[in-house]
């Protein structure tokens, strides 16, 4: 019998055909199912190896940083970070270094005794009792030294004292060491800012940042721009360091301002400190004297007198006043130290700083207005600046009329340094009065702010005559060729016991420069210096004056300020109008 190829049963056939199909559908399927099961065993197996991780996370959130035996567990949170602190032209005035510091967790410790001798070893300033007090007890933790050097961790690290551990912290470090101390201020151990600049950046939200758990890392804040010009406060500085050699002075202090934004180029007081090691921060000399403290000037005073007499349209230019006498008020006498014994124009009054002359004007304008235009000076009112040391002035309680003649030449009257720098400002620049400030600011954002001090006229008048007394006065000794320097001598005899002594002075030099047209406001004081020979005075013409003088010659190049020869500039041309 013949048979084809249908009609073999499992070739071709349409049954056998339908059943192949059927099992090869069958077999796609479980390989799905097997792939499908794989996959969801996969994903559970990631979901739970990401569950325990978040887990672990979310336990060591909770668990608090200082309880960790590890090393370095909790150590960015330990102390705050800082932005730097950096110049005018972007030099660093202060950072954030990374210092280690000791801790120790009492409960790991096995014998105090030996872990006290071990670290004392290394540590020797450490109060050894104090030391295994705190180390015997059962806390989980305790500090035992911050701020170390990397030599004292390596060498506690190598005793391997169980129990005792380091964290990292941020350590402020100041490159420029005492150069800029009143301004830029300093820091605690953790890193909080307790003076100058440093605190003000706390009060202005760092530190509310840092209380609300925020824990910021110093390269993602923006450096503190300053107004201070480093070179300029390098000068000041070192002239006024010499100043106390060459005097043999108890102190000295000074600062440069922009008399166009009233921002401050430098300020400087000595006796000063090292923030980087702040051991003599809170003696008593070691104050800021420009803002902190606050003094009789002397006849530095009288250059707001005479603004108060012209601005209150009482008193002219080319009026004059008799001093050829003393002047006798009831039990007091009023006298000049360089008496001419003659009757003095106004320009002359200011010129041989007349006690006699300025008294006189001070009764033409009256005791009310006096003390009208003190306040409009801004002399009456506690001083508004960026750093929070500033101290109150002292006005007389009971005013009568030997109170308005002494107020008249500094006496009886008590300011901080930098008022009488602001007011000059305002007595040169038109009659803007300004408050200092130790950021960055544009004339425009200056005057937008500013009061009227007085007028542009009374300010034209003043720079006339403290370029005259520069020229042919008492400030003689400042007025460096080319720069066309002005300004006011003060000698002030220094109360001691409530009572002036004579022989013993706070000199002082207000300046400012160039006088026909001003930029800068130049504060100059040198506390109680003796004659630099013995047959010169200890008056502010031969020390003060100097000093400042000094200061202008090595700055003005720092601040732009361009000499000028007679042909150029005509120095003196100001002077002709009167």
């Amino acid at each position: 019998m013949t048979m084809t190829l249908t009609d073999h049963p499992d070739v071709f056939s349409p049954a056998s055909g339908r059943r192949k199909v059927a099992k090869l559908k069958g077999a796609s399927k479980a390989r799905s199912d097997q792939t499908r099961s794989r996959v969801i065993l996969a994903m559970g197996a990631f979901m739970l190896v990401y569950g325990v991780i978040s887990g672990r996370l979310m336990m060591l959130g909770m668990t608090d940083q200082s309880t960790l035996g590890g090393r370095g567990g909790g150590a960015q949170a330990v102390s705050t970070a800082r932005p730097d602190i950096v110049d005018r032209n972007g030099e660093i005035l202060a950072t954030d270094i990374k210092s280690a510091s000791l801790f120790a967790e009492p409960n790991k410790i096995i014998d105090p005794d030996e872990a006290t001798e071990l670290i004392t070893s290394v540590l020797p300033d450490l109060d050894a009792t104090a030391l295994r007090k705190k180390l015997s007890t059962q806390a989980g933790f305790v500090w035992v030294k911050r701020q170390i050097t990397p030599q004292q961790q390596t060498q506690i690290h190598d005793l391997g004292i169980p129990g005792v551990g380091f964290l990292t912290e941020n350590r402020r470090f100041y490159p420029g060491g005492p150069a800029a101390a009143h301004i830029v201020g300093l820091v605690n151990t953790d890193n909080q800012g307790i003076a100058g600049i440093e605190r003000a950046i706390d009060e202005r939200g760092l530190s509310d940042l840092h209380q609300a758990g925020f824990a910021v890392k110093s390269a993602a804040l923006e450096p503190v721009r300053l107004s201070v010009d480093l070179r300029v406060q390098h000068v000041l500085r070192d002239e006024l360091v010499g100043a106390m050699e060459k005097y043999k002075a108890a102190a000295a202090m000074g600062a440069i301002v922009n008399a166009k934004t009233g921002e401050v180029l430098a300020l400087a007081s000595l006796p000063d400190f090292d923030p980087n090691n702040p051991v003599d921060a809170n003696k008593p000399d070691r104050l800021n004297r420009m803002t902190a403290g606050s003094y009789e000037l002397g006849s530095v005073f009288k250059s707001f007198t005479f603004a108060m007499a012209l601005e209150s349209g009482k008193v002219k230019m080319t009026d004059s006043f008799d001093a050829r006498a003393p002047l006798r008020v009831g039990r007091f006498t009023i006298h000049d130290s360089h008496s001419l014994g003659r009757v003095l124009s106004v320009p002359e009054i200011f010129q041989y700083s007349s006690n006699i002359g300025t008294a006189r004007m001070a009764m033409t304008v009256g005791q009310t207005l006096q003390q009208q235009y003190l306040k409009q000076f801004g002399l009456a009112t506690k001083l508004q600046t960026d750093l929070p040391e500033v101290a109150t002035p002292q006005l007389p309680k009971r005013w009568s009329d030997v109170t308005t003649m002494t107020v008249a030449f500094g006496h009886g009257i008590a300011i901080t340094p930098m008022q009488a720098v602001m007011g000059d400002v305002a007595l040169v620049n038109g009659g803007h009065l300004l408050s200092p400030t130790f950021f960055p600011r544009t004339q425009e954002q200056a005057f937008a702010d500013s009061t009227v001090m007085v007028s542009k006229k009374t300010s034209d008048e003043m720079r006339w005559l403290f370029r005259f007394n520069a020229v042919n006065g008492s400030g003689r000794h400042a007025d460096v060729p080319g720069y066309v320097v002005g300004g006011k001598t003060g000698t002030a005899e220094k109360i001691v016991n409530g009572r002036y002594v004579n022989g013993h002075y706070l000199n002082s030099f207000l300046a400012s420069f160039p006088m026909d047209d001003p930029q800068y406001v130049l504060l100059v004081s040198v506390d109680d210096p003796k004659p630099e020979k013995p047959n010169l005075p200890a008056l502010a013409a031969w020390n003060a004056a100097f000093v400042a003088g000094n200061v202008i010659r090595r700055s003005a190049q720092f601040l732009g300020v361009t000499p000028r020869t007679e042909q150029e500039g005509h120095p003196d041309a100001m002077l002709v109008s009167y």
